[in-house]
């Protein structure tokens, strides 16, 4: 084959010219129609989508406030916060006229649109003066409503064409202030530069939220001069507020002290007692009502006056509710451990002591609850956690870690409080020995314990520390205790005579229990002397520390009467060479 290739040039140079004139075969010709079609598709696809993206980013409209002349260049509807800051700054000026193209009066009829517009223009004025706390960082300034991040200049959201500023609530029915952007369509189909208005629901929400949120009849009786701005308010609010603090104080003081004369007229001591300690929270209550009803009825203050009175006022009932069952709640336990166990209670029995730590768990446990409960309905009342939204999730470890740091020796009491309230090792009444005092637990708190000496001193111990250390309770199985009285005596000193007299004397005693378990012992004998221990039964621990110190007053003056030599003494052994 080479040979034929090498002596037939003429062959090879025919051969290829055949292959150039050759038709193409069809299925190459089909694949190279797809893949052209495929490129074309792909150039034409960027024009088509963002055409079909653009009309996506705002609503369609045929003309925009038509009734109303062409704006001027003081109106700025070019984004969220344009429009805001330009509807506010012409309210301000009064130029009512301008504000009118910042809000969507498509649904006025075209010749009503200036006049009826105006009115609108002004009740919103009212209604952002009153009820809205603008952010102004939080409101977007891109013409597409995007957040972008300060630092890096990175879009944060998805372009939008409507834009929420406040959710208002009258009655149940909530009604929403929001921006949204509006474009105008010409005739031949092109659109006009979009803009942004106060929507149309939004305009149609106005009369209402004006006759709930505007001002009082009682404003239409100021002269118009103490309508002036000073500050932050208005003339006439700054003299309303004193006035009506007084008028709610007033409420408050006479509301405490027609509680207070119930406990005169209830003849039952637990309805007195419950009065007595009702009468602060009912007037912190019927103060914030009072407040209420003031500010729904008679008059109306402005947005900052509002946005403190609030939360004043909602804390301030809540924390008068809070009250006003807790302390309902401890004095029908009160009333219930002192029925149960009576005024005194210095010696009570086991039951008793256990029950008396019964009440004071239920009572912690009240509390607890009514706090969590409390601060939970605040917390929904202001809607705290929605407001502060990624911030509140990215700090919540690092502020449980510093709340759990500063707040672990509470913390720990507070849960000991409840491990003592649950498993008892220790009860109200308990007598018990204590780093070497011999106490009686006289109240358990959540952080500490309080102990009463013998000696009527008191020792407050924190709750944790408590439990962390042994102690001796001598009541937690039985009440009853060995009185142990020791005598160091001469070794000559007769046991079967001191034995006969101590039980005659412990006998003989009205306190002493279980005569059987009067016993005489030598429990020590050396150089020194020998030591005699009497026992004796006590029937509880608070009593046997005066049937020991009875007993061993009776032994010793017995011994000083009648066998004074067997006191003991030292001797010296005189040797003589």
């Amino acid at each position: 084959m080479e040979n034929v290739g090498i002596n037939h040039p003429l062959t090879d140079v025919r051969s290829i010219r055949s292959v150039l004139v050759s038709p193409v075969p069809s299925y190459i010709k089909r694949l190279l129609s797809i893949i052209a079609l495929c490129v074309a598709a792909t150039l034409a696809t960027p024009d088509f989508l963002t055409a079909q993206e653009d009309t996506a980013l705002w609503y369609e409209t045929e003309t925009i406030n038509s009734g109303l002349e062409a704006p001027s260049k003081d109106v700025d509807r070019s984004s969220p916060r344009a429009a805001l800051r330009s509807f506010l700054e012409l309210i301000e000026k009064g130029d009512l006229s301008a504000a009118l193209h910042l809000m969507n009066l498509s649904e006025i009829p075209k010749e009503e649109q200036q006049a009826l517009g105006s009115q609108l223009v002004s009740e919103l004025a009212s209604i952002f003066d009153r009820k809205l706390r603008i952010n102004w960082s939080s409101i977007p300034a891109d013409p597409s409503a995007r957040t972008t991040d300060r630092a890096e200049g990175q879009a944060l959201s998805e372009p939008r064409r409507d834009y929420f500023l406040e959710d208002l609530d009258v009655d149940g029915q909530v009604y929403a202030i929001r921006l949204s952007r509006y474009a105008a369509q010409s005739p031949d189909g092109e659109f006009g530069d979009p803009v942004w208005l106060f929507s149309r629901e939004t305009v149609d929400n106005i009369d209402v939220l004006y006759d709930a949120f505007g001002p009082r009849a009682f404003e239409s009786h100021i002269p118009g001069a103490l309508k002036a701005r000073f500050g932050w308010l208005n003339l006439w609010e700054w003299i309303a507020l004193p006035l009506l603090l007084g008028a709610v104080v007033c409420v408050g003081m006479l509301t405490s002290k027609l509680v207070g004369l119930g406990k005169y007229i209830s003849n039952r001591r637990v309805l007195s007692h419950a009065f007595e300690r009702a009468s602060l929270p009912l007037s912190l209550v019927t103060a914030s009502i009072a407040a209420y009803w003031l500010l729904g009825f008679i008059v109306s203050l402005s947005g900052p006056v509002i946005a403190v009175i609030t939360p004043a006022l909602v804390m301030l009932s809540v924390v008068g509710f809070s009250l006003a069952a807790l302390r309902g709640i401890d004095a029908l336990i009160d009333h219930v451990t002192r029925r149960y166990l009576g005024d005194d209670y210095d010696a009570p029995s086991s039951s008793e002591r256990e029950f008396h730590t019964s009440m004071y768990a239920i009572r912690r446990i009240i509390l607890v609850a009514t706090v969590g409960f409390s601060l939970v309905f605040v917390l929904m009342q202001f809607d705290i956690l929605a407001d502060m939204g990624l911030t509140l999730i990215a700090s919540a470890g690092v502020l449980t870690v510093i709340l759990g740091i500063a707040g672990q020796t509470t913390l720990g009491n507070i849960v000991a409080s409840l491990q003592i309230a649950i498993a008892k090792p220790v009860r109200i009444g308990d007598s018990i020995q204590y780093e070497g005092d011999w106490c009686i637990v006289e109240s358990i708190y959540f952080t500490f314990i309080r102990l009463r000496t013998w000696d009527e001193r008191r020792i407050i111990v924190p709750v944790k520390y408590f439990l962390s250390y042994p102690f001796k309770n001598w009541s937690v199985v039985n009440e009853r205790m060995l009185c142990t009285i020791q005598l160091v005596l001469d070794p000559m000193a007769e046991v079967a005579v001191l034995r006969e007299k101590f039980e005659a004397i412990a006998k003989s005693d009205p306190n002493v229990i279980e005569h059987d378990e009067v016993v005489t012992y030598v429990t020590c004998h050396s150089s020194n002397g020998m030591t005699v221990e009497f026992f004796a039964m006590a029937p509880d621990p608070s009593t046997a520390r005066v049937i020991e110190m009875r007993l061993r007053e009776k032994l010793v003056d017995f011994v000083r009467r009648e066998h004074p030599e067997w006191w003991w003494r030292e001797r010296f052994v005189e040797s003589r060479k």
